[in-house]
């Protein structure tokens, strides 16, 4: 007859600690806005260590491991985002800087960032938008904070249905709309 030994309980500190482990690789690049929002939630929500191990089981144990030769670092973050009388469209991996600017005169960009990698997990995106206009779509679990004004334009902007953590990532969007629309949503 064999027993197995119940799966001991996570504690409070430990979940901050995978949290912080988590926060680190995102930063590192190894995840995206998405997956560490993912991941972040299910370590909050964690009862056992053993689930708590799941979450960094394919992760290196540090955050800044050397990379493998013949690898090359990641490349450098979006800072300038400028569309005039056409269309910028960012999807997919790509990296976000701490600080973005997007300028759309006559034009549009689209940013998807729930597979972006952050430079870091409190980003600020400055959208001004003349006579165009900037859609921003951010994954559940991130905390969001619009700001700007909007003349003869539009701005809306479509929270998520649940508020996020305290140790959420955080992005500021500045929107600045002029004869043109800004959109924020949360998918």
């Amino acid at each position: 007859m064999t027993s197995e030994s119940p799966a001991l309980r996570a504690s409070d500190q430990e979940r901050e600690q995978t949290v912080e482990l988590l926060r680190r690789h995102s930063v590192d690049g190894r995840l995206t806005l998405e997956e560490f929002a993912g991941r972040m939630e299910r370590a909050y929500d964690a009862k056992t260590r053993d689930e708590l191990l799941e979450l960094t089981r394919d992760l290196p144990e540090s955050a800044t491991a050397p990379l493998p030769e013949g690898r090359r670092p990641p490349k450098k973050a979006s800072r300038w985002i400028v569309s005039v009388l056409g269309g910028t469209e960012k999807r997919g991996r790509w990296r976000l800087g701490r600080e973005t600017n997007v300028v759309c005169v006559m034009g549009g960009a689209e940013l998807d960032l729930r597979n972006a990698v952050l430079e870091d997990l409190d980003s600020t995106i400055t959208v001004v938008a003349f006579m165009g206009g900037a859609e921003i779509t951010v994954p559940e679990g991130v905390d969001v904070d619009v700001s700007g004004f909007a003349f003869l334009g539009g701005r809306e902007v479509r929270p998520g249905k649940s508020s996020p953590p305290p140790s959420a990532p955080s992005v500021r969007i500045r929107a600045y709309a002029v004869l043109g629309g800004i959109e924020v949503k949360t998918k």
